[in-house]
């Protein structure tokens, strides 16, 4: 290693934060104010009729004449598109996390299956529990005709 760099990792602990490179797109330049239009007006549009990529591309071209890749429409209008959402106050995309307390939450299903019993098909019926915690699971098979139970642990 360079001593320039040990020094740096002396002085500080935390690494300085790298510049990222501004990268412009001088054939997309003169479209952006329209594919921010056409974005805009996506917010008000149902689901199914909102632009794609591949739609934005295809109407540039056809529109507008512009030879544009695709992968730079697709770069600019994976970025502007959450952007422009939250300019409009559109909700955010999000989820929210589960959290299951140990013993407190389990998950309970009962039906019947056919077994394989000494030659025979028989109808058994099953139980199954499982604890969302820790995932554990256990099964109790019944045989309703001659009361065989058994317990089967899953891990």
């Amino acid at each position: 290693m360079h001593r320039r760099l040990v020094r740096e990792a002396l002085s500080s602990p935390v690494p300085k934060p790298r510049r990222s490179p501004v990268r412009r797109s001088p054939r997309l330049e003169p479209f952006k104010k329209t594919i921010d239009d056409w974005l805009r007006a996506d917010l008000e549009a149902p689901c199914k009729q909102r632009h794609t990529v591949r739609r934005i591309v295809s109407r540039l071209e056809e529109e507008l004449g512009a030879d544009v890749p695709y992968p730079t429409v697709r770069d600019y209008v994976s970025a502007r598109r959450p952007q422009i959402a939250a300019e409009a106050g559109a909700p955010a995309d999000g989820f929210i996390v589960r959290h299951n307390r140990p013993g407190a939450d389990a998950e309970v299903d009962f039906g019947e299956v056919w077994v394989n019993l000494s030659g025979t098909m028989t109808r058994c019926y099953l139980f199954a529990l499982r604890l969302a915690y820790s995932g554990k699971a256990v099964h109790r098979l019944v045989d309703r005709t001659i009361g065989v139970s058994s317990v089967v642990e899953v891990a």
